[in-house]
Order: structure tokens, then sequence, then C-alpha cells
């Protein structure tokens, strides 16, 4: 629905009773929440706690969004886990009231109320990106997977609740943001200086990860690198304690993991860490953000500033060239078999065009009635 068709429906239905119960309000929209309704119904300690909430934003995935799951039986199976449900129901919940007025072509970083450290490491609950894209308000969430609103402004006693054509995805952790955002090589370069666990393990961190020709282009000194160097240079992209979102990037400098700082430049619309710039920002992450970046950072070379003009990427390390053994540290790193919207070179695309959701883990797969019939019972929110 095109944004501009929003403001009647706002008009009218912030001019409906504003005292109805979160049962009534999803009741009120008939068969299109019914497979949600399903669920919560199967749920009563949960749909009680959801009940309770004020000042919040509930995105409801439509009956379509919940049946698109049954296409993907790694995903109804995560469904099931009665863990794995409330921390993606709880996903759906924004902490503030945003009626679809509230939006704007700037993105929004909204925390949510997923906060279950199983899932999520990052301070005052995982976010949700939303802004308008293509005229449409559009929630971003793993890997910029999207959903964009259906019905707008279902208003009741807690907030407000939008439906959504599309379930949000749970951010992933490194391993499986990297490997599935196409980042091969600096899930490569990390493990193998050794540093998987520790940054998986840091809370609100923000990492400025080199695409795989970035890593491609200096292919000539990876095989020269210490394992002292390559420390020193995974470190130089992690900025440990604060998650960056890409709206709080300013002119400024960040201090990493190594010791050293990164410049950020934002001139023109275009952000700039160091000479390299960003060109797919706010890949959500467990523990944080990536933002995609076409360099590799060099830690001896801070001063590194972007050229404007470049209609290619220069490499920050001095006489580094294309290797000739193909693209460095991918060797025995897993290759995405599916094509998220991070792995493009635009990113935060208007559709998705992976064939499903991100998932943060996996069990065996069940059939599709267990999900939809309330087979999983939650714990207390």
């Amino acid at each position: 629905m095109q944004y501009k068709n929003f403001l009647s429906l706002a008009l009218a239905s912030v001019a409906s009773a504003q005292n109805m119960s979160l049962t009534d309000a999803l009741g009120s929209q008939g068969s299109m929440l019914s497979s949600l309704n399903a669920i919560l119904g199967a749920n009563p300690r949960f749909s009680e706690s959801l009940s309770r909430l004020e000042n919040v934003t509930i995105l409801a995935p439509s009956n379509d969004a919940l049946n698109a799951l049954t296409s993907n039986s790694d995903t109804i199976a995560l469904l099931t886990n009665p863990a794995y449900l409330q921390a993606m129901l709880s996903y759906h919940v924004l902490n503030g009231t945003y009626y679809n007025t509230s939006f704007s072509n700037e993105s929004m970083f909204i925390p949510t109320t997923l906060t279950n450290m199983t899932y999520t490491n990052v301070t005052g609950g995982q976010v949700v990106e939303a802004r308008i894209y293509d005229n449409n308000v559009t929630f971003f969430s793993a890997l910029k997977e999207n959903a964009t609103i259906s019905m707008p402004n279902v208003n009741f006693t807690g907030g407000t609740i939008h439906v959504i054509d599309r379930l949000l995805s749970i951010p992933q952790n490194l391993t499986e943001t990297l490997s599935n955002a196409n980042l091969t090589a600096a899930e490569g370069a990390i493990n193998a200086a050794n540093l998987t666990d520790i940054v998986s393990d840091m809370r609100d961190i923000t990492i400025f990860a080199p695409n795989n020709e970035a890593f491609n282009a200096i292919g000539s000194l990876i095989g020269n690198l210490t394992s002292d160097q390559l420390t020193n240079i995974v470190g130089y992209h992690v900025v440990n304690g604060s998650v960056n979102y890409s709206s709080q990037l300013e002119n400024t400098t960040l201090a990493t993991a190594n010791g050293h700082n990164i410049t950020i430049t934002v001139a023109n619309g275009t952000m700039y860490a160091n000479s390299a710039k960003i060109t797919v920002p706010d890949v959500l992450l467990s523990n944080g953000v990536v933002h995609v970046i076409d360099q590799v950072l060099n830690p001896d070379n801070t001063s590194a500033a972007p050229d404007m003009s470049a209609t290619t990427a220069t490499p920050a390390f001095t006489g580094a060239s294309t290797g000739t053994s193909g693209i460095p540290f991918t060797s025995g790193v897993t290759t995405p078999t599916t094509t998220f919207p991070a792995a493009t070179s635009a990113g935060g695309s208007g559709s998705s065009s992976s064939s499903g959701a991100a998932m943060p883990m996996k069990t065996g797969a069940v059939g599709a009635a267990a999900l939809f019939g309330g087979a999983a019972v939650f714990v207390n929110m």
C-alpha cells in the first residue's frame, strides 16, 4: 500500500475508539490476523503479558506472512520452539508508540522488547530499522530483510498495531551474518585470527566489514602477514562497546578494539571509514551492527582519507595488488546458497530476494500444523 494512501487511513483510525483491548484490536482485523490470533490464543500466558504492555507498537504479521513459512521447513521448526517463538514475537513489539505518520525517509533504529540474551546482546533490546522506502513504511530486520505495512494504526489501549506483509527475522550471530551477507573473506579473516568467539561474545559492537573484492585487492600481501599483523588488522575493524547505526555516524572518530581510531566522514550523502566507502550500512547483528566497506582498513595508515573523485577503491596498503590464489581467507568458508538483500551491492532493496527468512538457529523440521495448531507453550514473558 502506498504511503500517500495511509494518511486518510491514519486519520480514520485515530478517530476510532482508543480504549480497545489488544485482543479486540487484533480480532477486529478478521481473517487477516487469524493465524497470529491462533498462536496467541494457544499461548495465554504470553498473550496476557503482551496485553499488559503500554506505549508499544506491535508489528503483526498477516496470515499471508505466516502462511509463507509453510514452504520453509527450517523456519516452521524454529517457530515450534517455545523459546524462539517468544523471541520472534518479542522482536515484533517496538518500544514506543509509532503511527505510520511517525516515519520519514531517515532511518530510525527502534528498540524492541527482545532482550533474551540467547538471541541478542544489544543493550536496551534488539532493534528494527524503520523508514519510508519507495513510498512504503518499511521495517528492516536481519540481512536487510524487510516488511511493509498492509494495514496501519489499529489502535488499542497499550499503543498501536501495524499489520505487516512479512515476518521480521531476528538478527543472526557474527558467523551467520557474514556468511549470509556474502562477506566470506571477512568471516574467514576473523576466524584465521582466532577472534571469532571473542568478537561474537562482545556486547554492543560495530563492525566495518570489507567486502570480498576489498580483500581480493590486497591479495598479494595476505601471504606475508604474521598472525600478530592479521590480529591487528581485524581488530581495527571492530568498535567494542558502542553500536553505531548509520543515523549516528557523523564526522567523528571511533576507537577500535586494537586501540587505534577510525575517522568517519560524511560527505554528499556518502559515509566513509577512513578512505573506505560504506557501501551497505546497517546490517543488523545479534550483538550490534555491520557496515560493509569497499576497502580493508590499514591500522598503520590511520590518516587515509576518502577520495571523493575516485571511481574505484584504492587499497589503503601501499604496494598491494590482486593476488593469484583467489579471494583470500575464503577457503573452507561456507558459500551462501540464498541471496539476501544484504548481499547485494545496493542493500536495503524494496523487496526481499531470498527464498526463506534469515534464521539464527535450526532444529528438526516439523509440520506446519504444529505451528498454527498452537503446539508451542510459552513461559512467562
